[in-house]
């Protein structure tokens, strides 16, 4: 009997996926394999890594954190790091926002803002409204709670009965308008579902959560601004929590820090992850207004958030934002941004008169290309030739079935950002 412990891999399919690349070591926008390939990270390692591979600031930030403290519990504690990252914060989220709660990753910090919009009417003694929307083509994580807020997918499919009912309100998918009209002439008809549903069941509802202008998981569905500020204006009428998931679209990725900010809106509740701490350590956050916050400061020890991690406020983690927080103060990072956000919009536009290319999207950093597919969707057959035929020529790009993305690290040069755009030309030129 063989002995070995194997590495399960997320995403994967031992019998029908390639053995894992060993990676040795990363720098800026290139990871360097064992047996001496070097391959260029276009998806930021799952959109995490904002500054690059190695960022000599952030590792020093946390090796310095860790000869003073390494992690304390938060419940009746706190430390120098978090309540750093709380004051850093506050200079870049909206000024309703006034509290926060640590977690450990994006799923967890969407847990955190579903319970915290449930429990604020439960101990308002509205108990009633405690149901949540979401919108089709959504992602939110994948524990249960991030899960059963997440559509249908490949991903859900086997955990039905563990998904807890959500409602399902259009998503403003342009290329595939759910009402059967044109962009250019549309005024928003997408959200007259939402519009009904909150008449319907306002009293019920407790909150809807939305990816804020880009479904990333989705297929990179870029929506127009006009919708969330449609959504914003709907749950402020109807006592409704509005939910921003900021999980992939915070810190910059769409051109500024946060998507919310492009359309001018402000949450009840935010949730951040990934790019948080640069790309080094896992971290999750949830912020809220101090209306939200106010049902749970009562006398009643039952109004009480009983919900909490082990690794809640980790100084290494904390260090780690701190320390890319402080980059984007001393750094030219929203210059970078500019630059790979127009250089995006120059190569898409070759792109879109391919006749194997249906629809290119933009926002931001990020550009897609969705394919032509017989079999769209993230099972599409097209997904293992474009994934391999990426690597083979040194590029990390991971697509979402028939639809390719890059979204790079923000040191990514033009000459590096400009070979990705390459290499997905030949692809389509030479697979397809």
């Amino acid at each position: 009997m063989d002995s070995t412990l194997r590495i399960w891999h997320p995403f994967t399919n031992a019998a029908l996926d390639p053995p894992p690349l060993h990676i040795a070591r990363a720098e800026g926008v290139w990871l360097y394999t064992q047996d001496g390939r070097k391959i260029l990270d276009a998806i930021s390692s799952w959109w995490v890594n904002l500054h690059g591979h190695g960022n000599p600031r952030i590792a020093e930030a946390i090796a310095t954190q860790a000869k003073k403290l390494e992690h304390v519990i938060l419940a009746g504690f706190t430390h120098d790091a978090a309540e750093e990252l709380a004051s850093r914060l506050r200079q870049w989220v909206a000024p309703s926002l006034t509290h926060l709660f640590f977690s450990d990753d994006g799923s967890t910090a969407v847990e955190v803002a579903m319970k915290l919009a449930v429990q604020h009417f439960s101990n308002q003694q509205r108990a009633e409204k405690k149901e949540i929307v979401a919108l089709e083509h959504g992602y939110h994580g994948d524990t249960a709670g991030a899960m059963s807020a997440s559509d249908d997918s490949p991903f859900t499919a086997p955990f039905r009965e563990m998904r807890f009912r959500v409602h399902r309100a259009h998503s403003p998918y342009c290329y595939r308008c759910p009402v059967g009209l044109q962009r250019e002439s549309c005024h928003i008809e997408c959200v007259q579902q939402l519009e009904t549903l909150l008449a319907e069941r306002g009293p019920q509802i407790a909150a809807v959560i939305v990816e804020p202008l880009l479904q990333a998981a989705g297929g990179m569905i870029v929506h127009p601004v006009e919708f969330l500020q449609k959504v914003r204006k709907l749950c402020t009428e109807h006592d409704v929590l509005l939910i921003a998931d900021e999980v992939l679209t915070g810190f910059g990725r769409t051109g500024k820090m946060f998507a919310c900010d492009l359309a001018g809106i402000a949450p009840d509740l935010m949730c951040l992850s990934k790019g948080i701490t640069g790309g080094f350590l896992a971290m999750g956050v949830t912020l809220c207004s101090e209306n939200v916050a106010a049902a749970f400061a009562t006398e009643n020890r039952a109004h009480t958030f009983y919900h909490g991690h082990s690794y809640t406020g980790n100084a290494l983690a904390c260090a780690a934002a701190n320390a890319s927080l402080q980059i984007f103060d001393d750094e030219p990072v929203f210059h970078r941004i500019a630059t790979i956000t127009r250089i995006t919009a120059e190569r898409l536009q070759q792109f879109r008169p391919m006749q194997q290319v249906g629809d290119t999207r933009q926002i931001g950093t990020i550009g897609a290309i969705e394919l032509r597919a017989e079999d769209p969707g993230y099972l599409s057959s097209m997904r293992p030739k474009l994934y391999n035929f990426f690597l083979d020529r040194g590029v990390l790009l991971r697509p979402l079935g028939n639809v390719i993305y890059v979204l790079p690290p923000y040191v990514i040069t033009p000459e590096e950002l400009n070979r990705a755009y390459d290499v997905i030309q030949e692809a389509i030129e030479t697979l397809f």
